[in-house]
């Protein structure tokens, strides 16, 4: 029987550090810890995604204690933990796909830190490798970002509307938890 699986992207402590500055969506992490309960009661499987960073100075790194999964993952028994050090989750130590595809995993749901990087770019190769994708937008977040030749910075919520105009019907159908519960 096809199943549905619920991949959370890099809950990590490490992402409450101040240093990277404004973020937006303060409901995140209260939206992806309702996704995680419904998806334990509907008996979907729960992929967590833990970013190792290779730099000794990231608050992501194994050795520091940014690299802990956030509370709202507390007791959570994982079908799968995927750890990586690319964006995507489909890149990590585990073969994603190769786990999806054995366990006739065809609908997915992706949340997380951060909106237009780690969550975007496993929804797209999500998208590109068939699967039915539902983004989360209001249970992921990001920050702010410069932008290159001078220009202003980016602010977080333009770079979610982005990530949502992007993906939308052409990776994935952006979606809002309440819909999803």
């Amino acid at each position: 029987m096809p199943r549905s699986a619920l991949i959370v992207v890099d809950l990590q402590q490490g992402f409450d550090d101040p240093v990277l500055g404004p973020r937006d969506n303060p409901d995140c992490d209260r939206n992806v810890a309702a996704l995680v309960a419904a998806a334990q009661r509907a008996g979907d499987a729960i992929v967590l995604v833990r970013h190792d960073s290779v730099e000794p100075e990231s608050p992501l790194h194994p050795d520091r204690p940014g690299n802990a999964f956030k509370a709202q993952l507390d007791g959570v028994e994982a079908d799968l933990l995927v750890r990586k050090q690319v964006h995507s989750a489909f890149h990590g130590d585990v073969d994603l796909h190769a786990w999806l595809q054995q366990h006739d995993v065809e609908t997915l749901t992706i949340c997380g830190i951060q909106t237009n990087m780690c969550c975007e770019t496993t929804a797209r190769l999500a998208g590109n490798l068939g699967y039915r994708v539902r983004f989360a937008i209001d249970a992921t977040h990001t920050f702010d970002e410069p932008s290159p030749f001078g220009a202003p910075p980016v602010t977080a919520a333009e770079l979610s509307r982005a990530t949502a105009a992007t993906l939308d019907g052409n990776f994935a159908e952006v979606v809002r938890t309440a819909s999803l519960l």
